[in-house]
């Protein structure tokens, strides 16, 4: 019944399309399968799949499919713009991606002289925001989210935190402007930071060491900005060194892959995330059951905001109007139908949504109570 309720919504958009078009509708999924972040990108990738799926089988848009094109945008520039390129070749009109805030720096001058539409479903520097531009973000910015890390730290008693932050290429746009608006927001509370120390996203890093700076400036509690394979190592460093010490994670770094690599090192750490994993929203407990029947696991957020951004693509293309390209389509036309909550845009493209605070316990993501 679930799954049938998705489909029934995806039916519905299907037949409100036009048919003037006598070709697929050409869709491109922008991640990085591989290297460090594959974990969350093949869940963002399997969550895009799947609501194309759902479309096409609902007859498609207006009788003509969806076609994806997949590509892999790695851990370097230009991994990503040859990644960017081939989509642009492919033909496609607009891409869900990239996930990382670095990237889409990277790539958005090529999407804009190509007239692609990036959507990307957890790009989040301040950076990227309020700029008229062709992407999309479905992510708040970092602006809006910690402040509400800094609100719930300080509620549960924390006054002194210490900061660890990935400040490489790679994770740097995203984690240092996480790390400042974090920290301002925190102090505006009352609150100390008590140290900040930078490092990079590498195996040769001294995570230890890193972990030892902070825990010498006497905090309460650390959190980490940076993605999910440092906190780990973060995180392990710290269950050898001060074991009851409280951990928060930024949402970077709240994917699947945070437990998949942790075990028991990741116990009690708060983060959060862009869904709300005891949501009873049908459309997504239909979600959540196509998903498992589709990919034998449990849907994480990327899963669920790479979904939610083909609703977007698919919702703004039916309601397109003449003339319009799709980018004034999907800034003029929404709300549009996410799994858990309607999806509002901006003028920019930005969109406000608060994020729902979870905890690891006993290797899953429970809601923070």
């Amino acid at each position: 019944m679930r799954r049938r309720t998705v489909l029934a919504g995806m039916g519905a958009l299907a037949a409100l399309a036009g048919c003037s078009r006598q070709g697929p509708f050409k869709l491109g999924f922008l991640a990085g399968l591989s290297g460090r972040a594959a974990v969350t990108s093949e869940e963002g990738r399997n969550g895009a799949i799947l609501a194309v799926e759902q479309v096409n089988q609902a007859g498609g848009l207006g009788g003509l499919p969806i076609e994806l094109t997949v590509q892999d945008n790695g851990d370097d520039v230009q991994t990503a713009l040859r990644a960017m390129q081939a989509l642009v070749a492919a033909g496609v009109q607009a891409v869900v991606g990239p996930f990382a805030s670095s990237v889409a720096r990277e790539v958005l001058p090529l999407a804009e002289k190509a007239g692609v539409l990036l959507v990307s479903p957890n790009a989040t520097a301040s950076a990227l925001a309020e700029q008229d531009d062709a992407l999309v973000m479905l992510n708040p910015s970092t602006r809006e989210a910690t402040r509400a890390y800094a609100e719930l730290l300080w509620r549960r008693g924390q006054r002194r935190v210490a900061v660890a932050t990935a400040t490489d290429a790679r994770n740097g746009l995203y984690a240092m402007a996480w790390r400042d608006e974090f920290s301002a927001a925190f102090q505006a509370l009352g609150g100390t930071v008590t140290a900040q120390q930078g490092f990079a996203s590498d195996a040769s890093t001294a995570y230890g060491q890193v972990v030892r700076s902070l825990l010498d400036s006497q905090p309460d509690g650390l959190v980490f900005a940076c993605g999910s394979v440092d906190a780990v190592r973060l995180a392990q460093q710290v269950r050898k060194q001060a074991p009851e010490m409280p951990v928060a994670v930024a949402d970077g770094a709240a994917g699947e892959a945070l437990i998949a690599l942790g075990g028991d090192a990741v116990e009690g750490i708060i983060a959060g995330q862009l869904h709300d994993r005891s949501s009873r929203a049908p459309r997504y407990l239909g979600f959540v059951e196509a998903y498992q029947a589709r990919f034998g696991r449990q849907p994480g957020y990327h899963a669920v905001l790479s979904h939610d951004a083909i609703t977007v693509l698919v919702q703004a293309q039916t309601r397109r109007g003449r003339g319009e390209s799709l980018k004034q389509a999907v800034l003029r036309h929404g709300p549009y139908d996410g799994l858990q909550q309607p999806i509002v845009l901006d003028a920019s493209g930005d969109t406000t949504r608060p994020p729902f605070f979870v905890v690891v316990r006993d290797g899953r993501f429970e809601p923070l109570r």
